[in-house]
């Protein structure tokens, strides 16, 4: 039996793995090992290993990472807390692959221990940039040290090749998030508020914002912009959903926290949970923020994206996102734009790039088949120039 070892560290990353772990975990002939990490060890982050007790799965291993500072320093230490942790853990489920996703720094000290102990990795949603976080150097970094590939569009494949993968072993499957949509039965509208206890407007937008980690302090600066623009939306329910672990993270949590305080149009939540999510995308006007679910899941459900600053910029975006510089006029004028007519026409056709489901199923069947005899040892492929 083929062990593959999962590993997660966020709420987000997990429900993108969600239906690949159900999936692994149901075949025979594979054994499913799972290791959390990050903030789903964290109460300050809603303690979310708990959701995946719930979920009905056996966490095999912790690796607690200390996330005690937002600080570059912090951050830097969490990741070597990582690594001593990941050594252990590693040599002790010896799993024959592990599966991962993404660019989180969590994840870098996980794949940086496994190359060390010779495991091979399978990395999903490689090949994207965000040209203003350093999680574009690290998901880079994580092809690298990773021998399959599972992107989520025809682009983003190419990309991997271009990093010097082997074309045989990178595989475009489509967005994970998309198998969510597909398979959860969302909650209707009043059991969905319900369930957050808060009742939905006329309007309404989900906000979601991180700090832009390639840049210095401005955190604090961009977060008001929008709160300074949300702040007019006339007959408008919001509802926050809290910044992953990042530098100045905790600053735009405070800035949350005080917002809502003082607004009972607003509620917050540390993690809503997949359900709750995707079941709110349903009766959003709009994603709010730079989140990467406003272009990954968003469009599925026919709304529209307001795309701030250069967290994701460079990823491929549908005709629903609309992006714009982190400045109240700037948020301004993509509010209006969202709420034109023109616009609200284009959405309704709008087709979701990351495709539309079943990525699950192509990875399980092909790590399950896959030979994994000398795979460690990776020829670099080389792209034909002309000079």
């Amino acid at each position: 039996m083929r062990k593959i070892c999962v590993i997660t560290g966020t709420r987000a990353e997990y429900g993108l793995l969600y239906w690949l772990m159900k999936e692994i975990d149901a075949d025979k002939d594979l054994d499913l090992q799972i290791v959390v990490t990050g903030m789903h060890l964290s109460s300050e982050f809603g303690n979310t290993y708990q959701q995946i007790e719930k979920d009905g799965f056996t966490i095999n291993k912790k690796v607690d990472i200390s996330l005690v500072s937002d600080s570059e320093v912090g951050i830097s230490k969490s990741m070597g807390i990582g690594m001593i942790g990941f050594a252990d853990v590693l040599h002790d489920l010896s799993p024959d692959l592990i599966v991962v996703l993404g660019d989180r720094f969590e994840i870098f000290s996980a794949i940086s221990t496994a190359m060390i102990a010779k495991i091979p990795v399978a990395h999903l949603h490689g090949g994207e940039t965000t040209e203003g976080a350093f999680d574009e150097s690290i998901r880079h970094s994580i092809t690298k040290m990773s021998h399959l590939h599972f992107t989520a569009t025809k682009e983003y494949k190419n990309r991997v090749i271009q990093l010097g993968e082997q074309p045989n072993r990178v595989f475009n499957v489509g967005g994970s998030g998309i198998d969510n949509i597909n398979k959860l039965n969302l909650l209707s509208r009043a059991d969905f508020e319900k369930e957050i206890n808060f009742s939905l407007g006329e309007k309404n937008i989900l906000v979601t914002f991180h700090p832009v980690t390639l840049e210095k302090s401005t955190a604090k600066m961009q977060f008001k912009e929008l709160l300074d623009c949300i702040d007019e939306l006339k007959d408008t329910k919001i509802i926050f959903t809290k910044s992953n672990s990042d530098t100045d993270s905790r600053t735009i949590n405070s800035m949350i926290d005080d917002y809502v305080a003082n607004n009972d149009n607003t509620i917050a939540f540390t993690s809503m949970g997949q359900l709750n999510y995707l079941s709110a995308l349903q009766f959003m006007d709009a994603v709010v923020g730079n989140s990467s679910s406003g272009l990954h899941e968003a469009p599925s459900f026919k709304i529209g994206t307001i795309d701030i600053g250069d967290r994701q910029k460079g990823r491929i975006k549908a005709d629903s996102v609309i992006s714009c510089l982190p400045r109240k006029k700037d948020i301004d004028i993509a509010f209006s734009h969202l709420y034109s007519k023109d616009f609200q026409n284009k959405v309704c056709n709008v087709k979701n790039p990351y495709g539309e489901g079943g990525a699950s199923k192509k990875i399980v069947n092909i790590i399950k088949n896959i030979n994994l005899c000398n795979i460690l040892k990776k020829s670099f492929y080389d792209l034909k120039y002309v000079d």
